[in-house]
Formats: C-alpha cells, sequence, structure tokens
C-alpha cells in the first residue's frame, strides 16, 4: 500500500469517526459507505485491507467506549513489563525501536548547536511532520487536525534555538520503518530527565494495549506525580512511536492527546485491530 494510499484511508476514517459520533451507534455498511460516497463492497475491502476487519468490527473500535474495553482486556501493568529493552513487550508490530536520550545539559541550551532535519510524510493518520537529528528521530507529529503551520510552529518551538533544515530525505528511512512496521527506527529523546523517565514508560506498553497516568507515575517511583506525568505525555515530541496514545484516564476516559483526540481514537482503534489481527 502507497503512503497516499494509507493516508486516504486516514481521512476518509476521520470523517467515519464524526459520523459514528453523531449517530450514535453502528451504523449498516451500506449507510456507512453510502455517507463515504462509495460502494459497500468497496468500502469493505478499503478497510479490510487497512487494518484487517471489517468496517463493521472497526467501528466498535472507533466508539468512545472502546477506551474503557481496552482498560479492562488489554491494561499493561507497567512494573511487570520488560522496560529494560524491547525485544519484548515493547516492540512495534515487527519494528524495532533504538533509542537515546539527550543529556539535562544538551536540553537546556533549547537545540542550541543542533542541526535538525525535517520533511513532511503521509502517514496511516494523515498528514505528519518527522524531524531527526543525526542520532534518530526527534519529532514526529500529526498535522490532520491543525494544519501544517501550527504543527511546525509548536515543533520549532520546542527546541528554538536549533537550525532546522528541510531534508526529507535524511530521515525517510527512519520514517518508513515506523509506518511500515518494518525495520529499525533511531529515537532521539530531547527533553527534561522527567519528561525522558516518562517516555521510557511509554515504550514499554505493547501495541494494542493501554496503561492509566497512575500507572505510569507509580512505573517512575512517584506515585504522587500524576498530573506532572499527563503533562509530560502530552510533550511527548514524538507522537506514534513513544506511545501517549496508550496512556489512558483510570476512569477509562481518553485523556487528553495534543494532536486531537480523533487522532488518538484512531491509532488506538488501528492497532487493536491489528492486535485482533
Amino acid at each position: 500500500m502507497t503512503d497516499l494510499e494509507q493516508s486516504y484511508h486516514y481521512n476518509v476514517m476521520r470523517r467515519a469517526i464524526d459520523l459514528i459520533d453523531a449517530g450514535g451507534e453502528a451504523l449498516p455498511l451500506e449507510t456507512l459507505a453510502a455517507e463515504m460516497g462509495m460502494s459497500a463492497a468497496h468500502f469493505q475491502r478499503l478497510f479490510s485491507q487497512w487494518v484487517g476487519v471489517s468496517p463493521k468490527r472497526y467501528q466498535q473500535y472507533l466508539t468512545l467506549g472502546h477506551a474503557k474495553d481496552l482498560l479492562a482486556q488489554r491494561h499493561t501493568t507497567l512494573e511487570a513489563a520488560d522496560a529494560a529493552g524491547l525485544s519484548g513487550s515493547g516492540r512495534l508490530h515487527d519494528l524495532f525501536l533504538r533509542w537515546e536520550a539527550m543529556s539535562p545539559g544538551e536540553f537546556a541550551r533549547k537545540g542550541a548547536g543542533l542541526t535538525i532535519h525535517y520533511g513532511w510524510f503521509d502517514s496511516p493518520f494523515g498528514d505528519a511532520l518527522a524531524m531527526g537529528t543525526e542520532r534518530g528521530l526527534c519529532g514526529l507529529a500529526f498535522a490532520g487536525e491543525f494544519g501544517r503551520d501550527v504543527t511546525m510552529t509548536d515543533m520549532r518551538a520546542r527546541w528554538p534555538e536549533a537550525t532546522y533544515v528541510e531534508a526529507p530525505e535524511r530521515i525517510t528511512p527512519w520514517v518508513e520503518a515506523a509506518f511500515e512496521g518494518r525495520g529499525e527506527t533511531a529515537l532521539h529523546m530531547i527533553g527534561a530527565p522527567f519528561q525522558i523517565k516518562v517516555w521510557e514508560a511509554l515504550l514499554a506498553i505493547p501495541s494494542g494495549h493501554v496503561t492509566t497516568y497512575s500507572e505510569i507515575a507509580q512505573a517512575i517511583g512517584n506515585p504522587r506525580a500524576v498530573r506532572a506525568v499527563g503533562t509530560a505525555v502530552g510533550r511527548n515530541p514524538v507522537s506514534f512511536l513513544i506511545p501517549c496514545h496508550r496512556a489512558l484516564r483510570k476512569s477509562g476516559g481518553l485523556g487528553g492527546y495534543h494532536w486531537g483526540l480523533p487522532v488518538k481514537r484512531a491509532i488506538l482503534a488501528w492497532e487493536s485491530a491489528r492486535a485482533e489481527g
């Protein structure tokens, strides 16, 4: 499947989310397909190709109650997860991640002396902005909800003293590995020490599973810091690969998502379908 096809599928799915929310219940295949301007057969084939399950089943993953189902059925206790490496629970399908973190001193310089290459890519979740240093991807953001200008401004503000060079070819192999689920993607985590501890905990959550903000706080040895954990999760600069979308409220609520809740729901649904498949 081409990148363009992936992005197209996400745009169709994004419209489907709005329809499902408006209707309050699962829509018949024929009705949903008609609203998308497709035949039932084409709509069925599109989603089965993209996520490996039928549109009827996929709608169940898109509902607002799916987060509670995930907590009940696929809740991960991070204390029991293999947080030492990504050879087991931290693998994202067939993708292997390796990462290194910027030192506190480097972070304090706000990117001074750092060259960050960036580019725009089609992804399974719409228009994506990827950024990387010579050590690995340091940024991955989705622009579908807010547009390219807002997304770029947001990401550049994180490391305002860095030099930014548009050079997608420098980071394409990492981006392709990330979205195709094959090969290795290197990550360069640029954040404060507390943030990096939270992001490392997120990396231990298996694909198709979720945990809670309070579980993350316990896993990093600071059980009272739930609010601070939530802030650090929201400041994660490498969406999808550092899976902040897998952190939910203890109540089963989705919580926030920096790039828009529809994107968070779409990623959770996509991962759930693949886990089932």
